[in-house]
């Protein structure tokens, strides 16, 4: 259950693997007008194999940064539920305030529970001088337009797939654990996706993984968007060396757009 977090932001823990600039789709532009908006919110219902482990929540807010100006704060929450929670109980929260115009990050803090371990860190981003300043170690040098995990999912969001064919690569530079993870995933092309909310027509994506640390295979992780403006994550699928995670999109509400990919029952 130490991944629990994992599952809600596909972001985590992944290493790069070895590509040359030339395979590489930077992911930029990005979409001036957000695909979300102040008061969204998404929640998820997380399943170990056939077993529910847990919840998790995303929120956004508008607010004013340090009285200077508007930024949204997003907020991810995960948490065990159950039995789970009895074997091994997990809060995970991870919050970013970034800026709506670029969806660059300005701070970012993460807050974890998970039985006996605790872990708290605030990092404050300067993207004129390239550097970041953590709360545990200091300040480092890292690569222009880095995001932390929260920003670099809602970034994602903002990116115009619809000249997309499949095949893809897409990459964008995160700041996670005191360390710079490139994160890299495939463009698979669309399918229709099943959850307890009915059909969605979704834009699929595979995630290169690191084999051997959590998953079997460099391509064990799967996710979909929803083929609409609002890209709402609504589903991913894991296969780990532990067993198999799946997160379901369980309820939305005040998203910018209609959920035009919703299709049936």
């Amino acid at each position: 259950m130490t991944k629990l977090a994992i599952v809600l932001l596909i972001l985590l823990g992944f290493k790069a693997p070895s590509f040359s600039q030339k395979q590489l789709t930077v992911i930029t532009p990005i979409s001036p007008v957000p695909a979300f908006m102040d008061g969204e919110e998404l929640n998820y219902t997380l399943h170990y194999g056939f077993i529910k482990a847990g919840e998790a929540k995303m929120t956004l807010t508008k607010e004013r940064f340090g009285g200077a100006f508007d930024v949204f704060h997003a907020t991810a929450k995960a948490n065990t539920t159950g039995l789970a929670k009895k074997l091994f109980p997990v809060l995970d929260v991870y919050e970013s305030f970034f800026d709506i115009n670029t969806n660059l990050p300005i701070k970012s803090i993460r807050n974890i529970r998970e039985g006996n371990y605790k872990y708290y860190n605030e990092v404050y981003f300067d993207h004129y001088a390239n550097t970041i300043k953590s709360q545990l170690t200091g300040e480092h040098k890292v690569p222009a337009f880095i995001h932390d995990m929260v920003s670099a999912f809602y970034y994602i969001r903002r990116v115009d797939f619809s000249t997309y064919k499949g095949g893809e690569i897409v990459s964008v530079d995160t700041y996670f654990g005191d360390e710079v993870f490139p994160f890299y995933i495939i463009f698979k092309g669309r399918e229709t996706v099943h959850t307890s909310l009915g059909k969605f027509k979704c834009l699929k994506f595979v995630p290169i993984v690191e084999p051997g640390r959590i998953f079997k295979e460099s391509d064990d992780m799967t996710f979909w968007l929803s083929d609409d403006e609002n890209k709402v994550p609504v589903q991913i699928k894991m296969d780990m060396l532990v067993g198999s995670f799946k997160c379901d999109l369980s309820g939305y509400k005040n998203n910018k757009f209609e959920m035009k990919s919703k299709v049936g029952n």
